[in-house]
């Protein structure tokens, strides 16, 4: 029964003949083992800062793209209703203009000796 007394729960046994050293050693183990956290924990702060800058800047890009996104989809709508509306004309029946030859445009004249050409 005084065995189960001294029995931790993580599973180490201590005995009833505990001395001071093993006490000593126990308390000099988790002093060391308690500074050398100690000295890297603004760690856990500087990283923990960074993963809040992180989502709020993520969240923000993210907000900026969607309205971009939505802008660029209405953008494309409207341009997809001119271009079909535009398709959707009757064509017309006309003869395409033809060219005119540079020689029929020009006419001259001999007093001052000037020609004129239509565009």
């Amino acid at each position: 029964m005084s065995e189960a007394m001294w029995r931790k729960d993580d599973g180490m046994d201590l005995k009833a003949g505990a001395t001071w050293e093993m006490y000593t050693e126990a308390i000099n183990r988790f002093t060391g083992s308690a500074r050398s956290f100690m000295e890297h924990v603004h760690l856990l702060t500087e990283a923990w800062t960074a993963y809040q800058e992180a989502m709020t800047v993520g969240s923000e890009l993210r907000k900026r793209l969607d309205t971009s996104d939505e802008a660029l989809r209405s953008l494309m709508g409207r341009l997809e209703q001119v271009v079909n509306s535009h398709l959707s004309e009757p064509i017309l029946d006309k003869k395409r203009p033809e060219l005119v030859r540079e020689d029929s445009v020009r006419t001259g004249n001999g007093a001052t000796g000037t020609s004129r050409i239509f565009p």
